[in-house]
């Protein structure tokens, strides 16, 4: 009898110790989250664990008494120091390290399985565990939330990635390390800058050889630079060039006037915000000198946060700012 009653104990003891780790591990907030997005196990770990300092109390008061049993049971059928001895050897190996090892690797599904265990001892031991807890409660308050750096979660996506059975997709963890990391950069970093822009003169006449010159282009909107100033002075939208209304008449007759203007310095995340608020699809960029320095389209945004480029029929390079340098390296060595 007193055998049984060990095993019996000692089993308990490997319950009380395996959920302290392995519930205790588990984040409440974490649980939470899962909850509510549908995983059955996590609602019902959440059940318990979230009155953390209860369940830490009501776990450690049963592997305390637990333990002090089995030391008082093999105390009764052998020597005071083999019961010592033998009780440590039980306690440490099958109440300790085996329940923690697996409970720390299977802490949500194990701990679901046997939470029903946990509500009853939570509701016997409930006379001395809730003043205890209650104390615990005001002295050290709720649980911290978690709160990841911007670099801890893109570590976190690329881990999850790189894991077979994780949800994530290649396209779709590309895409959310670019919208976390677009911010960083600076317009300066990818804009097409001046030597690649295709501009028109606000004096050139709009013929049929323009026209088609425009569309082999096939770009919606070109910025009319104006030499004599040596700045952006209106935009021509490709609509209004297609069709026999505006043949023969100056490209100054029927581009927009209003231009966007944005400064190189300024990050993505500002100029994206500004393509938003301003109803836009290019911008003028220019340096801190007001000087005309390139354009930049919310198209250009869109690549560096799904981390391609966006290349249609019409586009003769990939990267306009990649055949912006080579020309700038080929004309230093003509020089």
């Amino acid at each position: 009898m007193v055998y049984l009653i060990t095993g019996v104990l000692l089993t308990l003891s490997a319950l009380f110790s395996g959920l302290n780790l392995g519930l205790m591990s588990l984040g409440v907030h974490e649980l939470k989250r899962k909850a509510e997005l549908g995983d059955k196990n996590a609602k019902k770990v959440y059940e318990v664990r979230k009155e953390g300092n209860l369940l830490l109390v009501t776990l450690l008061l049963g592997n305390v008494a637990v333990n002090a049993a089995i030391a008082i049971c093999l105390n009764s059928i052998t020597s005071g120091l083999i019961a010592g001895l033998v009780s440590t050897m039980l306690i440490t190996l099958l109440g300790e390290i085996a329940p923690q090892a697996l409970f720390s690797r299977f802490a949500l599904s194990l701990g679901a399985r046997v939470v029903w265990i946990v509500k009853v001892f939570l509701f016997i031991l409930y006379p001395l565990a809730g003043p205890i807890a209650w104390v615990l409660d005001k002295i050290f308050g709720d649980e911290l939330r978690t709160v990841y750096s911007k670099k801890e979660l893109m570590q976190i996506i690329s881990e999850h990635a790189d894991d077979d059975s994780a949800e994530i997709r290649q396209d779709e963890e590309r895409i959310a390390l670019g919208a976390f990391t677009f911010g960083d950069k600076k317009i300066k970093e990818v804009m097409t800058p001046r030597s690649s822009v295709v501009t028109v003169g606000p004096n050139d006449k709009i013929d049929t050889a323009k026209i088609n010159r425009l569309i082999k282009h096939g770009y919606s909107r070109y910025p009319v630079f104006d030499k004599d100033k040596d700045a952006v002075v209106g935009i021509l939208y490709s609509h209004d060039i297609i069709g026999s209304k505006n043949i023969n008449k100056r490209v100054s007759d029927i581009s927009i006037k209003k231009i966007n203007i944005i400064e190189e310095q300024e990050s993505l995340d500002v100029c994206l915000r500004a393509f938003l608020k301003q109803k836009h699809k290019l911008f003028v960029v220019v340096n801190e000198f007001s000087e005309y320095t390139g354009v930049i389209s919310i198209e250009d945004i869109l690549e560096e946060i799904i981390g391609k480029e966006i290349v249609d029929e019409f586009d003769e390079y990939e990267d306009m700012r990649a055949v912006a340098r080579q020309r700038v390296l080929l004309a230093k060595k003509a020089a």
